[in-house]
């Protein structure tokens, strides 16, 4: 090195590039390409300031911080790792200064961090293609409390000289690697970035340290708790899970990755039963009630957040609780550590899911760990050592069945991260020193990325906790997730069987069931949203998928089946001929036209009788014929409608009516007039005699038929299909068209009634042996009565009954006219013929010539 070398001040800057271009080891083989815009590098900046004044200098208080591994350096690296994962409890008396904490419970895969960086660093000073006269030294701490681990960053950002001056400064670390741990990465980002000097960690994940504005100078080779929160919450979605309990260390760590996975599981519809928080140094209490909330959760999924130290406690406390069948879903913090099968209660544990970054390997690093656990496996010394206290190897001793968690290199998964942030570094170094933006460095092999807020893309594997062969439980992949895919791609399953935490199948953690077809779902109040009751949907609207959160009405011409889950179409509903109430309308119908057709044949084989003769036998059988027609016209109420179907229906009932109730009409004028006729000098007959009868009976009709005309020219009825009656099916009826036609040809009818009411009514006193107006008053006052109570009747009946009762009255007022016109002289023509004289029918008229 050049003598002014001494006065140097180094330092690194973080500086965000428009391009993205990082290390390179000549050594990986797997490439993993991201897109070039937008991402941040790590680059080195050496800035010399040359001064000749004088600089004051500095003295350290307190003891120094010396560590624990160190080799010197032309630029030298920092790094910090946690070979112990817990210390001994001791109580200050603030009386003295504190001892150094007592560090227990030796972390392997700590140790291996340590390792896999001094090997990357003695990697890199033997390749004479990188940092060419520049030898990079080390100096790593060891420390197991956030206290000591803030003191060792300090330490590596001051040196080791008691005296600062412009002389010593050479001694700051370019660059510090570590802490495994969010929370102690938080504390020493804060501090190390006031001094621009970069923090690189292997596995701190927390996603607060993607803030630039707090954490300036941090870079960090695993993905963000971000990445690993959403893709958490995307496989409990994967599965089905949607009642899933949240457990997290009570740090910013744990809060912050519960919160992200939260918020991600909220907008895949999961929703969160409780979501709890602990750590290892509460009071055994806060541990007690947390597993009395898991004891009494209804949740079968449980998400931890958290380190391995807090899951083991966890589960060692579930286990006394005899607390299994849960399903884990595990963070990278623990869910591959392979110290859980330490504990009493790891079998709760078999079955955990969780992401991991993916596998990797670095060739040469499993021969330095070999050699340096080689005497201390067989207590033996190798050739190349000087322990001169141990028997030499014999060269007979195997590793192969050796289990030691230093030793096995198979999965180096966060190995890896601190082998890539040393490259990094040394990448940085190696383009300042040859003034290269590196473009034509990396051709080949993997490519690291920083993006603006320090974060490399994220990648995982998502793996199961399953029982190993030699009993050790270890996570098996089962299948990747990558950011960096479409939404609906980024989780991929490969076919390895999946090992569950109830070891039997998925498990299910649901709050409610689903809700099956023809069901919605409705919110239990007071509750989630995935907490809810299926009720069975309305009459008239289905459901026909799972989970629907309401119900879908049916088309107008559609209807709920009894399922609920599909639409069908409604019933047409009319009076049919094939039902009862059709049918014995029918009968009925068919009963008055036999009973007029022989009233007609009765009165046709007696027509010379003295009976017949007197009561007008023209009009009697002209009437019996319009009654037929009546009976008749019943019929076409029967049936589908159709467009036909009811433009007879009611013109050939208003005019079939007004036939007969001409008849009727007649008949009554002419009993009138015939007793008019008797008073002496009175020529009444002739003004009513046979032609003016069918006249009249004409003129009625004829009137009746010129009503029916013009109510088909204007709006004739139409056949019509009523959804409003009933919900479930559909009133086929013929639709009046005009409600004016309708009633003028009702009215029409009614008009003639009273008026053949009215005249009966004045010839009711008539001689009795003659005198056939009291039964035709008798027949119109029942004829009356019908059709008055029908209208009340015909508006209030509902669908295919108003049909019925529009036949109810035609064929009760046809039954009154023939019994009560008919009935009588019939009773006499057959049972008292004796009655049927020309001298029992003249009475106290005889006086009166018979002329019909």
């Amino acid at each position: 090195m050049h003598k002014y070398q001494c006065k140097l001040l180094v330092y690194l800057k973080v500086h965000v590039m428009q391009s993205s271009v990082l290390f390179l080891t000549d050594s990986m083989t797997s490439m993993h390409r991201w897109p070039q815009q937008g991402w941040a590098i790590l680059q080195v900046l050496l800035v010399a300031s040359f001064s000749d004044a004088d600089e004051q200098s500095c003295r350290q208080r307190g003891d120094l911080e010396n560590p624990q591994l160190s080799q010197d350096g032309d630029i030298v690296l920092g790094g910090i790792f946690s070979f112990h994962s817990s210390w001994k409890d001791r109580k200050d008396t603030y009386m003295h200064k504190p001892l150094p904490l007592q560090c227990t419970s030796f972390n392997f895969r700590e140790f291996i961090f340590a390792q896999t960086m001094i090997f990357a660093i003695n990697e890199i000073n033997k390749n004479p293609k990188m940092l060419p006269n520049v030898k990079l030294g080390y100096k790593i701490y060891d420390n197991c409390g956030t206290m000591d681990i803030l003191r060792a960053a300090l330490a590596l950002v001051s040196g080791q000289n008691r005296e600062l001056s412009e002389e010593s400064c050479t001694e700051t670390v370019q660059a510090i690697l570590g802490h495994s741990g969010s929370s102690p990465t938080i504390a020493l980002a804060q501090v190390v970035g006031r001094f621009q000097i970069p923090v690189i960690s292997h596995f701190a994940t927390c996603a607060c340290l993607s803030n630039r504005n707090e954490y300036p100078t941090f870079f960090r080779t695993i993905p963000s708790d971000y990445y690993q929160s959403r893709a958490l919450a995307k496989l409990v979605k994967h599965f089905g899970w949607s009642w899933v309990g949240a457990l997290a260390v009570n740090n910013e760590y744990g809060f912050s990755g519960m919160a992200a996975f939260i918020k991600a599981a909220q907008e895949y519809g999961v929703c969160i039963e409780y979501s709890e928080a602990f750590s290892s140094s509460d009071p055994p209490s806060r541990l007690q009630r947390i597993t009395e909330i898991i004891k009494q959760s209804t949740s079968k999924v449980i998400m931890a957040f958290m380190s391995h130290r807090e899951i083991k406690l966890l589960a060692t406390e579930l286990y006394q609780h005899n607390i299994t069948g849960l399903q884990w879903i595990g963070s990278d913090a623990w869910i591959t550590d392979l110290s859980l099968t330490d504990i009493k209660g790891h079998k709760i544990l078999v079955g955990s899911l969780g992401f991991t970054v993916p596998t990797a390997k670095i060739p040469g690093l499993e021969d330095r760990f070999v050699q340096e656990f080689w005497e201390e496996v067989f207590d033996c010394s190798l050739n190349e050592t000087v322990n001169t206290q141990r028997q030499p190897c014999s060269g007979y001793e195997s590793l192969q069945n050796v289990e030691s968690q230093f030793t096995d290199v198979s999965e180096l998964r966060f190995t890896k991260n601190v082998y890539k942030s040393v490259y990094a570094v040394a990448h940085a170094l190696d383009n300042l020193i040859k003034c290269d933006n590196g473009q034509q460095l990396f051709s080949k092999g993997e490519r690291v990325y920083f993006n603006k807020n320090g974060d490399i893309p994220a990648r995982y594997e998502l793996v199961n906790l399953q029982y190993s062969i030699q009993g050790i439980m270890e996570g098996r992949t089962i299948g990747i997730y990558d950011a960096s895919f479409p939404d609906r791609q980024q989780l991929i399953m490969n076919n390895n069987t999946v090992v569950w935490g109830n070891g039997l199948e998925v498990p299910l953690s649901v709050c409610s069931e689903r809700c099956l077809p023809g069901t919605h779902k409705v919110l239990q109040k007071g509750k989630p949203v995935c907490c809810y009751d299926c009720i069975p949907c309305p009459e008239g609207e289905i459901s026909n998928v799972t989970d629907s959160v309401a119900c879908v009405k049916c088309p107008p011409a559609y209807w709920s089946n009894k399922q609920r889950d599909a639409c069908i179409p409604k019933e047409i509903e009319f009076l049919a001929y094939d039902e009862i109430l059709g049918l014995v309308l029918v009968v009925f119908s068919l009963l008055g036209v036999f009973l007029t057709m022989v009233t007609t044949l009765v009165f046709y084989c007696h027509r010379e009788t003295p009976l017949v003769r007197a009561n007008n036998s023209e009009l009697s059988f002209l009437l019996l014929f319009s009654l037929t027609l009546c009976f008749l016209c019943a019929l076409t109420f029967i049936g589908r409608p159709s467009e036909w179907s009811c433009k007879l229906r009611h013109t050939a009932f208003g005019i079939t009516f007004v036939l007969c109730i001409s008849c009727v009409l007649g008949k009554t004028i002419v009993v009138l007039m015939a007793f008019k006729a008797t008073l002496p000098g009175s020529n009444v007959m002739k003004w009513f005699g046979p032609l003016q009868q069918r006249f009249s009976v004409l003129a009625f009709a004829l009137i009746q038929m010129l009503i029916c005309t013009l109510w088909l020219t204007i709006s004739p009825p139409f056949p019509f299909m009523n959804f409003l009656l009933y919900k479930d099916r559909i009133i086929l009826e013929c639709d009046t068209g005009t409600a004016l036609g309708f009633c003028a040809v009702l009215g029409y009818i009614g008009l003639l009634a009273i008026l053949c009411f009215a005249i009966a009514f004045l010839a009711r006193k008539l001689p009795d042996n003659f005198n056939e107006a009291k039964f035709i008053t008798f027949s119109m006052l029942i004829f009356c009565a019908v059709w008055i109570t029908f209208i009340p009747a015909y508006v209030s009946s509902p669908g295919k009954f108003t049909v019925a009762v529009e036949i109810f009255a035609i064929l009760a007022s046809s039954f009154g006219l023939l019994f009560c016109i008919f009935l009588p002289k019939c009773y006499v023509i057959l049972f008292r013929p004796e009655q049927n004289t020309k001298k029992h029918i003249m009475g106290k008229t005889s006086n009166y010539d018979m002329q019909y």
